[in-house]
């Protein structure tokens, strides 16, 4: 697990737990779900490079729990979650078997779902304890799909994931009070998601949209990518690809001609993005 940063986890006698993760079917969902055992005890340390959420799957637990500097020491029931955001310090202790349902979010995919929900400065705090029925049902529906090799297939596994992604940014993440220096104003990303979609099927530069916003392209680019995630190219190629898939689904248009409605070269390059992103074939919207 070294890819999430420094993460450690054993049971009482030292050993790891049992252990099942899944990297998602094909596509780029942002999420991976990790279900961890412990016989006797557990033990859990990380600094991690993705946003870790936490349900408890055992029935009762005692947990001793360390995050940003705070401490809880609590009984929790089953469902009960805690959230730690990429970079922070965490720790967890457990007292008898204890079951862990984790996903893993990255960081970009939170920031460009934020920015759709019009919450650009959105950031998501630590939270050491909690329930949410809704979010944990989504939870395990993805944890199932991974458990029993994906038989819903990969649209499902991401549409699925962007719920739970939707639900961290609605009900999880804050906005600092004052605007946050070199970050987009709300202003200009509505002024550029404007001109793509009214330009959705015409060439876009990153020059046209910079000049939305009054600043050159290079400098455009840093602040836009630091803001949504995404650089601008990416932006542009996921509303294409976000009405792409509103029209295959709707099925009352060729692939062709989605293509040129949406702004890609032929159906050859809109099935490639959307086999990259979605993991599938265009005819599976249908």
């Amino acid at each position: 697990m070294t890819k999430f940063g420094q993460v450690r986890w054993a049971q009482r006698d030292g050993r790891p737990p049992t252990m099942s993760q899944a990297d998602g079917p094909a596509g780029e969902s942002g999420i991976r779900v990790f279900r961890a055992l412990f016989d006797g005890g557990a033990h859990f340390s990380a600094t991690t490079e993705q946003h870790f959420v936490f349900f408890q799957m055992s029935p009762h637990l005692w947990l001793d729990c360390r995050m940003a500097g705070r401490r809880l020491q609590h009984e929790t029931a089953q469902g009960a979650l805690a959230i730690c955001p990429a970079g922070v310090d965490s720790s967890a202790d457990a007292e008898g078997t204890a079951d862990m349902l984790l996903i893993a979010v990255k960081p970009t995919q939170l920031v460009l779902a934020a920015a759709e929900d019009s919450a650009l400065e959105a950031e998501l705090p630590e939270r050491l304890s909690g329930y949410d029925q809704t979010l944990q049902q989504v939870a395990q529906s993805l944890a199932a799909e991974s458990a029993q090799g994906y038989p819903n297939g990969p649209l499902f596994w991401s549409e699925a994931a962007s719920r739970f992604i939707g639900r961290l940014v609605s009900n999880y993440t804050s906005t600092p009070r004052s605007p946050l220096r070199g970050r987009l104003g709300r202003g200009a990303l509505q002024r550029i998601r404007d001109y793509v979609l009214t330009n959705l099927a015409e060439p876009i530069e990153v020059a046209d949209l910079a000049a939305l916003d009054g600043r050159s392209s290079f400098h455009f680019t840093r602040v836009f990518t630091r803001s949504v995630g995404v650089t601008p190219y990416r932006y542009v190629v996921h509303l294409r690809l976000q009405a792409a898939a509103r029209h295959m689904r709707e099925g009352r248009m060729g692939l062709a001609e989605i293509a040129a409605d949406t702004g890609f070269a032929d159906q050859s390059h809109l099935s490639r993005w959307v086999r990259r992103v979605y993991g599938v074939a265009p005819s599976e919207f249908a």
